[in-house]
């Protein structure tokens, strides 16, 4: 008979962003780049804080520690080993992890070394609430930890994650001069956002926006197939009617939502849930419906 128990923990998960667009670029290296992250990054910084490893595989990392404070400390441990991995990486070569921490009850299966429950789902969710190169903790977190001196938690509010009713508040992990990122590596957006596509028949999908017109309307503009509605227009059959938002924040960064699109919105290969915001960066190849497009900083 298996050996389940449960009890209170709390949980990091960390995924590698733009994964696959980087092992697409190069395999042998990314895959090799990975191996030695897991090695001279998350290994330690789990286990220097009292954590344990449970998986690690491909792109994501799950942890799990006796107390939220110890998990906070391990996360940002990685990031900022993470920026000193990546110091000598081109710009497009860099691994970026996002970063979820919750705290709750789990269930853990200790013949196959695993854990389960809803908490160990909401950290997940939570990591892709965060920026990449950023840590975002839940509501529960916040309440029971602190930062380590130089850190600050942020209020990140209210968002809807899938599988999930009730809205999820989230904090984000900043630094003490109020960086976005550990390593600062997410762009501003100037000038033009250039989107660029082409689909298999030759068709050309690209379209520009341009940051000072953005700033005038709302700093938004909806993506879809209706003309009415969108800002932005693509015809084709597996774009929704009203199927994205592109958002730009008062910082000048780049996020995008999905609408609850019948084909779905994905960024680098994974889909990301309705109502979820997620950033955007040069490089990012953006998916509504079948039309893939990369966005450039022009």
């Amino acid at each position: 008979m298996a050996s389940v128990q449960r009890r209170l923990s709390a949980i990091v998960h960390a995924k590698l962003a733009g994964y696959v667009r980087l092992v697409e670029d190069e395999e042998d290296a990314t895959f090799e780049r990975v191996s030695s992250v897991r090695a001279e990054v998350c290994r330690p910084a789990i286990e220097g804080a009292g954590g344990s490893l449970v998986h690690s595989t491909g792109d994501s990392v799950l942890a799990e520690f006796r107390s939220a404070q110890a998990a906070v400390a391990a996360a940002i441990d990685i990031q900022e080993r993470m920026t000193r991995f990546n110091a000598s990486a081109a710009e497009e070569q860099r691994l970026l992890f996002r970063i979820g921490v919750h705290v709750g009850e789990i269930i853990i299966d200790e013949e196959k070394h695993d854990i389960f429950g809803d908490a160990v789902n909401l950290a997940e969710r939570i990591q892709q609430m965060a920026e990449p190169g950023g840590i975002a903790v839940s509501r529960a977190i916040r309440e029971i930890a602190d930062v380590v001196d130089g850190y600050a938690f942020v209020d990140g509010g209210e968002h809807r994650a899938k599988h999930v009713s009730r809205h999820v508040h989230i904090f984000r992990v900043r630094t003490g001069d109020s960086e976005p990122t550990f390593g600062g590596q997410v762009k501003t957006a100037r000038g033009v956002l250039r989107f660029s596509a082409v689909d298999r028949n030759g068709h050309n999908f690209s379209f520009d926006l341009v940051v000072e017109d953005l700033e005038k309307q709302q700093r938004s503009a909806v993506i879809g197939r209706n003309p009415r509605q969108c800002d932005v227009v693509l015809l084709h059959p597996t774009v929704s009617r009203r199927h994205a938002r592109l958002t730009l924040t008062a910082d000048n960064r780049l996020q995008v939502e999905d609408l609850g699109s019948t084909n779905g919105t994905s960024i680098d290969g994974t889909r990301i849930a309705a109502g979820v915001v997620h950033w955007l960066e040069a490089g990012n190849c953006v998916r509504f419906g079948d039309i893939e497009l990369v966005l450039h900083f022009a």
